[in-house]
């Protein structure tokens, strides 16, 4: 069993144009949790969750004001928190929304061909270094012929053992 006997060829992916506002939008109602992200047809980078998410963590928005007492020969720091939950991502989102999905998207991008091994897939997607839930499935070029995702791989497993078990 191959790479080209389990992926999903249906393959939703987005533009590296496509802005940040957009991308979460179709995140939002998908039910995976990334997009294979293209150029002409061709796979350049990959943009999770995750990656979004990072754009949205509560930065510090701590003001530090020195006071000191006449005559100055000392002077104590005051912290003031201005940091709201809501307003800081109202803020991120606001900041971020048109930033093309480019900016955000992680380049170095494991993919295989459609040749590869349900033993080459499980040794990636099983890795814990990596972290990787789903591969895209690649021609020569470059093009996204598929995807494979852990359940893919899960389920295919399952099926094997169960062919093999009624042999």
């Amino acid at each position: 069993m191959q790479a080209r006997d389990i992926m999903t060829r249906d393959v939703e992916t987005v533009s590296s144009d496509d802005d940040v506002s957009h991308v979460l939008t179709r995140l939002a109602r998908a039910d995976f949790e990334g997009f294979p992200v293209t150029e002409d047809g061709l796979l350049v980078g990959i943009v999770t969750q995750s990656d979004l998410v990072d754009l949205f963590q509560p930065s510090d928005r701590t003001l530090w004001i020195p006071v000191g007492f006449p005559p100055f020969l000392e002077s104590l720091t005051y912290a003031i928190d201005l940091s709201w939950d809501e307003l800081d991502i109202g803020i991120d989102l606001v900041r971020n929304a048109g930033r093309p999905i480019r900016e955000i998207m992680v380049e170095d991008v494991v993919s295989v061909g459609p040749d590869a091994t349900i033993d080459e897939l499980l040794a990636i997607l099983a890795d814990d270094e990596r972290d990787i839930n789903r591969v895209p499935v690649v021609d020569g070029a470059g093009v996204v012929l598929g995807i494979v995702a852990r359940q893919d791989l899960l389920q295919a497993l399952r099926t094997e053992r169960e062919r093999r078990t009624n042999d």
